[in-house]
């Protein structure tokens, strides 16, 4: 499989797990970077010129940190994405408790197709922190990728138990929400959905299990269903409506569950959803 291919579709219920993961399995910050930087010049010669000079400065030790991340951005714009990735394997060596760095080195290789290669930088970011959902959440998408989906299953359950036990934590929802969409792809809807049940009684004040669990019963046809868990959730805030609710809602053509109040086409954006964080 490609590893651009369905991205999007690949990870459905993770947008409502929080902005860093869904950023990174949707390869956001790759487009972010080239759309940014091509935006703003007037002709790729120019872009040339700027790298090279930034380049330069990088290699007489001179560069600051911001001028290291604008030489990153060009590199990605001018498609010199192997000279971008051993500028972030440099960064991610140096600053070895910046784990995003080792996140988007990883996400960088997935994009040239070096699945292994994205593999070893994930592990060395979850050898650290093997509960950080974004490298918990790409891991899992490049085993499924490989075939591996059982690996990743293993993977995220053990997560989730760690979040779970003695106590439980924040954490284990997003784990758990990811869990449930992994499920879901390996052909165990049943038990994704009752995952996501657990969840909702856990955490019996966040909106996002319900929503999960709406677009997983939408998904297969049961549309009264998703009709009753898209009103649960929306019935578990007493504040304005997470525009989120609205969005799934207008998709489906479910008027009657859509919030009255308008939403602004900025807050539709999928960067906005994103960014919105936890309901």
């Amino acid at each position: 499989m490609p590893a651009a291919a369905n991205r999007s579709g690949i990870w459905p219920v993770l947008a409502f797990v929080g902005a860093g993961a869904l950023c990174v399995a949707a390869g956001w910050w790759l487009g972010q970077l080239q759309n940014g930087s091509t935006g703003s010049d007037p002709s790729r010669a120019a872009l040339e010129r700027q790298a090279s000079s930034l380049q330069q400065q990088l290699n007489q030790g001179e560069a600051s940190q911001a001028e290291q991340q604008r030489l990153l951005e060009l590199l990605v714009a001018l498609d010199r994405k192997a000279e971008a990735t051993a500028l972030l394997e440099r960064l991610a060596d140096q600053q070895p408790q910046q784990w995003s760095l080792r996140l988007l080195l990883a996400e960088l290789r997935r994009d040239q197709q070096d699945r292994s290669g994205a593999e070893r930088e994930l592990r060395q970011l979850l050898n650290l922190r093997p509960d950080q959902i974004e490298g918990l959440q790409l891991m899992a998408l490049l085993q499924l990728e490989m075939g591996r989906g059982a690996q990743a299953q293993s993977q995220l359950e053990a997560a989730l138990q760690r979040a779970s036990k003695p106590q439980l934590k924040p954490e284990a929802l997003p784990i758990g929400l990811l869990l449930a969409n992994l499920l879901q792809r390996r052909g165990q809807p049943g038990q994704g959905e009752s995952l996501l049940l657990k969840l909702a009684t856990e955490f019996p004040s966040d909106q996002r299990p319900l929503l999960a669990r709406a677009m997983l019963q939408q998904e297969r046809g049961d549309i009264k269903g998703a009709q009753e868990s898209l009103a649960l959730a929306r019935s578990r805030k007493t504040g304005p409506s997470d525009p989120r609710l609205d969005q799934v809602a207008a998709a489906w053509g479910l008027a009657p569950l859509r919030d009255p109040s308008p939403v602004t086409p900025e807050k539709q954006t999928p960067a906005a959803l994103a960014e919105s964080g936890n309901p």
